[in-house]
């Protein structure tokens, strides 16, 4: 345990939880997209989802109880690596400092407190159905498309988030093969190919479904 701990106090440590905290976080989101774009073939496949969801019984509970840890994991060393690299950096050194590094980083740190905004205004709306028009347990279908029909701010607002996800997700797959030590000059094409292909996927698809219950598409 002490080694462990030692580990995580080390701004390497650090990196690393951030980084597979980041990746496994990753993984769900492709299922979450995955399934959630069944809503454009029939919106009670959604339905259908969620009752298997439920059908898990416990497996669910621990799989939202350790989604709930690697976010806890990912946002805290990114806080505490962020508060370090303050420290360590001298304000004439950071007057200095590569102007895009310095907008990439604010763009993640920017965009990591609008997706925190986001996933609460999101499990408010969806999961738990407190600021939803007209939510009905069970019918998450009918209930994404009456959210997105009834406000139209509300889809807005899931679209700039997503774009902010998928700006996240880009920077964050391509830092997660160099923080582990695989970046390579012949795999960083593939690397940056790979990030932008995770971005557009996932972010993409989530976006898609408030944008086609905008336009009247769905």
């Amino acid at each position: 345990m002490q080694a462990l701990l030692k580990f995580w106090n080390s701004t390497i440590g650090k990196k690393v939880a951030m980084a597979i905290s980041g990746i496994l976080l990753v993984g769900f989101l492709v299922t979450h997209v995955v399934s959630n774009l069944a809503i454009f073939t029939d919106p009670g496949h959604l339905d259908a989802w969620g009752r298997f969801l439920r059908s898990t019984g416990p497996l669910l509970l621990v799989a939202r109880v350790g989604l709930v840890v690697l976010a806890v994991i990912h946002v805290v060393a990114a806080l505490q690596l962020t508060a370090r690299d303050r420290a360590a950096r001298p304000e004439a050194y950071a007057a200095t400092a590569g102007k895009g590094s310095r907008w990439v980083a604010l763009g993640m740190r920017l965009g990591g407190f609008i997706l925190l905004a986001f996933l609460f205004i999101h499990l408010a709306n969806l999961t738990w159905g407190n600021w939803h028009p007209s939510f009905v347990h069970g019918a998450v279908g009918q209930n994404v498309l009456v959210l997105f029909t009834a406000w139209h701010g509300v889809a807005l607002f899931y679209v700039v988030a997503m774009a902010a996800l998928g700006l996240h997700l880009a920077h964050g797959t391509w830092s997660f093969f160099q923080t582990m030590g695989l970046n390579h000059p012949k795999w960083n094409g593939l690397r940056r190919g790979l990030a932008i292909l995770t971005a557009i996927g996932i972010a993409g698809g989530f976006a898609a479904i408030p944008l086609a219950i905008w336009m009247g598409w769905l």
